[in-house]
């Protein structure tokens, strides 16, 4: 009896295809949305309290960009990765999805320790009283840091998919078909020696319109 081949099945050879496109969507998605909702949170309120001025009790504000500069940097920092991940290739991806990871845990962690720091406050309330000893009273934080939060573990998911699914994912590359392959090179057009404007553009082109060898 002859060796029987099994060939792979449509089916098999699509799934992987298909968990590309959708991670790759998915990835896109929250990554993009992640970053933007990132630094949007970090121009909102995210803390409040009062200060004694002058007998009386001043309102004092901050904003989330006042409490930390780690969430907005960060989510820069994740959609630059989240862009560049279609641009290497193997070692490379890995390396800049893990920093894409990276930063959205980075953006988690910030944000939920901002949610509770009143540092920011305390400078505020120092400077409003003259005294560098104050520190502000009544501290409250709003949902705004929560909302960061939220937004670096989209970031977070989109690295995670790209550490998984990356190897799937195109490259962004102009010398490249969406199969890997490079690009054949179209072949110069016959030049006619009875038209003038053939031999012109064979000129243009670095071609000898005689056809002659160079060598």
């Amino acid at each position: 009896m002859g060796h029987v081949t099994a060939v792979p099945h449509p089916r098999s050879q699509a799934a992987p295809v298909r968990s590309g496109r959708r991670s790759l969507a998915v990835a896109l998605l929250s990554g993009a949305l992640g970053a933007a909702v990132a630094l949007l949170a970090t121009r909102q309120r995210w803390s409040q309290g009062t200060a004694t001025v002058a007998g009386g009790d001043f309102p004092l504000t901050a904003k989330g960009s006042d409490v930390t500069g780690v969430p907005a940097a960060l989510a820069i920092v994740g959609l630059a990765a989240l862009v560049a991940v279609f641009a290497v290739r193997r070692t490379g991806r890995r390396l800049v999805s893990g920093l894409l990871a990276l930063s959205g845990a980075g953006i988690v962690a910030a944000a939920l320790l901002g949610a509770s720091d009143a540092s920011a406050l305390d400078e505020k309330a120092a400077q409003a009283s003259g005294d560098t000893s104050a520190v502000v009273a009544a501290f409250t934080h709003t949902a705004w840091p929560y909302v960061a939060a939220a937004g670096g573990a989209l970031i977070l998911l989109a690295g995670l998919l790209a550490l998984r699914y990356g190897p799937l994912w195109p490259v962004m590359s102009g010398r490249y078909e969406r199969n890997g392959k490079p690009r054949a090179r179209r072949a110069a057009p016959a030049v006619d020696p009875d038209r003038p404007e053939d031999i012109w553009k064979a000129l243009d082109r670095g071609e000898d319109p005689t056809g002659a060898d160079p060598a």
